[in-house]
């Protein structure tokens, strides 16, 4: 893949929370940074995602009295997990990882800042109807092939990817730029929904 005007590099979420030490850690989260600025300089379009909850956010495991972490309650949108304290807004762990370029993205989504509702997806928060306005301006900008990178493979770049398909993207998700949480085989699942969709893989070493 030779990287055009029409495609955009989409970083999800490489955050300090989803790093080793961080509050809500993705195994070696930290090892896609590297990567992540590598592929930063093939593409002339570059956009970040940033997970800002507020702090009484309802996907907090602490906001619900007597419930643990990783715990599903039922919400009007239908079963949300419950996660640790994890990117409230303005704090340390909200903040890109150490040494990931910024400098390139011309644009940053913040999403998750409605307490009442959890996003996962760049486009679209959980509740499946409010969007954040990623694919209008993606279109206004020309761009027509999405290549994704970040955290987590089987959470927030899954879900990104599945919601780029639906909006009419070519997409493809770099799969030595991203790593996973693997709850229960999520990982697999995320992998085989997101072929079932259209959605392509490809290694690093094949773009540029």
């Amino acid at each position: 893949m030779t990287p055009g005007g029409a495609d955009l590099l989409l970083v999800i979420d490489v955050q300090v929370d989803f790093l080793p030490g961080g509050a809500l850690p993705v195994p070696e989260g930290d090892a896609v940074v590297g990567p992540v600025n590598a592929l930063q300089q093939q593409f002339r379009h570059v956009a970040l995602t940033q997970d800002w909850h507020p702090a009484d956010h309802v996907s907090f495991a602490d906001n619900h009295p007597g419930r643990a972490s990783f715990e599903s309650v039922a919400l009007p949108y239908g079963p949300q997990v419950l996660w640790p304290r994890h990117c409230v807004q303005g704090s340390k762990g909200a903040g890109f990882a150490p040494g990931l370029d910024t400098d390139r993205a011309g644009l940053v989504i913040r999403k998750g800042l409605d307490p009442r509702v959890d996003s996962y997806s760049a486009f679209l928060e959980a509740d499946r109807t409010t969007r954040t306005g990623l694919a209008g301006a993606l279109r206004e900008r020309g761009i027509t092939r999405l290549v994704l990178c970040g955290l987590a493979t089987d959470f927030c770049v899954a879900w990104s990817a599945l919601d780029a398909r639906d909006a009419g993207f070519d997409v493809w998700v770099v799969d030595d730029a991203v790593r996973g949480i693997d709850v229960d085989g999520s990982l697999a699942q995320a992998w085989a929904r997101m072929r079932a969709a259209g959605v392509h893989r490809i290694a690093a070493a094949e773009i540029g």
